[in-house]
């Protein structure tokens, strides 16, 4: 049953209450059956026509809608399921009468079936709304967290530090992205002798990290030592190298023509990335797919998201 009541179902079911039986008796002890209160029954003036009995009644209940919800809910749920008027058969002009009775019943299932409906749809519309809601409240929080690691970015930018420096605040400017995107991000480590910046996890593959911020590109040397940490790792580890300034040509051309182990990024992926141009893990899939396709480590994301 519905949790509240549209005035044309309220009438319909008054209409129906009228008809459905003959003798006021019927209706009294139907009334009482269906839970209305016997003392509310026993006061409502049982001399006058049915359909003031309960157009009276009626006016009790809706004076505590409220408290009446589930009597008048009751009221339908019973009419509503009546299949037999037998009892009016038998009377004369039985016919007409059952006639009469089954069209009340059958519009009050009209009427009820149409806004049970109508309370779906808006069930659904608010678990929509409310989904959306959610969806936008986590937007609006992610979006704020990302714009506080790009102020992060840019304070680390606007010093002056040694290389050494810079890049050691890069890396911690990039856990907050690993972890932003929960990519499961572990800070620096060292093994055996060699220093890692971080690394994470993506899509069941393990990465190794490592920032720079030189003032030039970076050279073949520094990818020759990056790909030889980890290519001493499992077969299932890559390795993600960002490099500020960008790299050599020359250095990129060693590696164009050989499987790697590692992908690139620059500076201006990560502006794309911090600007909220293009999300972080896909622009990681997007490099990996490309060099799984053409070999090419750096795909440079920033043209296609300007």
């Amino acid at each position: 049953m519905p949790k509240r009541l549209t005035p044309q179902i309220i009438l319909a079911l008054q209409e129906a209450l009228a008809v459905i039986y003959y003798y006021r008796d019927d209706l009294r002890k139907f009334l009482e059956t269906c839970g209305v209160d016997r003392a509310v029954v026993g006061h409502l003036n049982w001399d006058q026509y049915k359909r003031y009995v309960v157009r009276d009644l009626f006016e009790v209940l809706l004076e505590h809608p409220d408290s009446s919800i589930s009597v008048m809910s009751s009221l339908c749920r019973d009419v509503a399921s009546m299949d037999n008027f037998s009892h009016l058969a038998k009377l004369k002009d039985g016919e007409r009468k059952v006639a009469t009775a089954k069209a009340a019943v059958e519009e009050l299932r009209r009427l009820l079936g149409r806004h049970d409906e109508q309370e779906e749809d808006e069930r659904l519309a608010g678990v929509r709304r409310k989904r959306l809601q959610e969806t936008q409240g986590k937007q609006n929080v992610f979006q704020s967290k990302l714009s506080q690691i790009h102020l992060m970015f840019k304070n680390v930018a606007a010093k002056h530090g040694t290389p050494q420096t810079r890049g050691a605040e890069l890396e911690a400017v990039m856990t907050e992205v690993f972890e932003l995107f929960e990519l499961d991000p572990k800070s620096s480590f060292r093994i055996t002798g060699e220093q890692i910046d971080g690394a994470f996890s993506l899509d069941g593959t393990d990465y190794l990290f490592e920032a720079k911020w030189e003032k030039d590109p970076i050279d073949r040397a520094t990818l020759d030592v990056f790909s030889g940490k980890i290519g001493r790792k499992l077969d299932n580890t890559l390795g993600l190298l960002l490099s500020m300034n960008g790299f050599m040509q020359t250095a990129l051309d060693k590696y164009s023509d050989r499987r790697s182990t590692f992908l690139l990024m620059d500076g201006y992926d990560l502006q794309a990335v911090l600007e909220q141009r293009i999300d972080f893990v896909e622009m990681l899939r997007r490099k990996r797919r490309h060099a799984a396709e053409t070999g090419n480590i750096f795909f440079q994301i920033y043209p296609t998201v300007l």
